[in-house]
């Protein structure tokens, strides 16, 4: 695989979802792959094809989420010419192409109920007909399947043929997601930041400080490992010297004091300025606050939020002090105190 699609981890759960997609991929059963967006689904499905005895066929991949309901079919069992309105010529689809490989289906999940239909017969008999067409082809092809869906769930309300998920679940890879998955956040941040200096031309990769390490530590990451590489290399490239550690990090890329707030309904005649509709105003979103109840040492409680501030601060003004000290509302002086305080005058990265 090239550099774009490579594996890396370490921990014991995402190794493990590897080594089950490595001992699946010599078989020629389906293959379902579980798991949040980010976590990796189709690089699974390129590792079940390139470990296979198919490696030299196709690998024919298809976004079932991407085309309108009406355009499946044609695109998975292809068109005769004149099957339907604007099919000028017979055209296969996406079984014939992956004849003799693997057809990975992306987002199997929203599948219309006659997509899967036709699915089923094709995963159970091997034989797929165009639309229009009165014979139908026999296909040699491997499925593998990914979703972020509840399949089981789906199919226990009749929103998934319980059929064709027995048929496609032979083995089921369940991907863990960033957040579980223990010392992988380190490992990834570093190789995508390494690989952003390199091509930034920096002359050497000078880390991640010890507050912005532990906010990528402490973050859920619901966007998984896509998510994280966007921040990491975001971070980087915004981050004016090479010399100095990466100070500041920005998980949310539409952060901004300008943002566009969300509209709000326009206000009735004779309503109060700021009501809503109805004679209520919108009730503002509630701040998130840290677990109060967990605090049993007041004094060092204070002193660990003042000081992830001050370090937040800091990376966020490219350790400039006395623009720190302005966006905290501080004199030079009082800063400076702070940072003694801390012991973060003691640190090279603060001048």
């Amino acid at each position: 695989m090239d550099r774009e699609v490579q594996f890396i981890g370490q921990s014991s759960a995402f190794l493990d979802a590897v080594e089950r997609a490595s001992r699946a991929a010599p078989m020629r059963r389906p293959v379902l792959v579980i798991g949040e967006r980010g976590t990796g689904k189709e690089l699974i499905a390129e590792r079940l094809h390139r470990l296979s005895t198919r490696w030299q066929e196709p690998l024919v991949t298809m976004n079932c989420a991407a085309l309108p309901e009406t355009l499946i079919e044609a695109e998975l069992f292809g068109h005769e010419a004149g099957a339907f309105t604007g099919a000028t010529r017979a055209r296969a689809g996406r079984f014939e192409e992956a004849n003799g490989g693997t057809l990975f289906l992306d987002e199997l999940g929203t599948l219309s109920m006659g997509a899967q239909e036709r699915l089923l017969r094709a995963v159970e008999y091997g034989e797929v007909a165009r639309i229009g067409a009165n014979k139908p082809i026999m296909v040699d092809v491997r499925i593998v399947a990914a979703t972020n869906e509840n399949l089981p769930r789906m199919a226990d309300e009749g929103r998934f043929r319980p059929d064709l998920l027995d048929r496609l679940s032979f083995e089921v890879i369940t991907l863990p997601p960033l957040r579980v998955r223990e010392g992988d956040i380190a490992v990834l941040a570093d190789y995508y930041a390494r690989r952003m200096a390199a091509e930034l031309g920096w002359p050497s990769w000078p880390g991640f400080a010890a507050h912005v390490a532990r906010a990528m530590e402490d973050y859920a990451w619901p966007g998984n490992v896509r998510e994280l590489r966007n921040v990491v290399e975001r971070a980087v490239y915004r981050w004016d010297d090479p010399a100095r550690a990466i100070g500041h990090i920005q998980f949310d890329p539409f952060e901004s004091p300008w943002r566009p707030a969300s509209p709000v309904a326009a206000p009735v005649t004779g309503a109060a300025p700021g009501a809503a509709a109805g004679g209520e105003a919108p009730a503002p979103a509630p701040a998130l606050r840290p677990d109060l109840d967990a605090v049993t040492d007041l004094r060092g409680a204070v002193d660990a939020h003042e000081r992830a501030i001050l370090e937040h601060h800091l990376g966020r003004n490219r350790y400039n002090q006395r623009q720190t000290a302005k966006a905290l509302g501080l004199t030079y002086d009082q800063l400076r105190h702070c940072l003694k305080k801390h012991g973060l005058l003691e640190r090279g990265d603060v001048a």
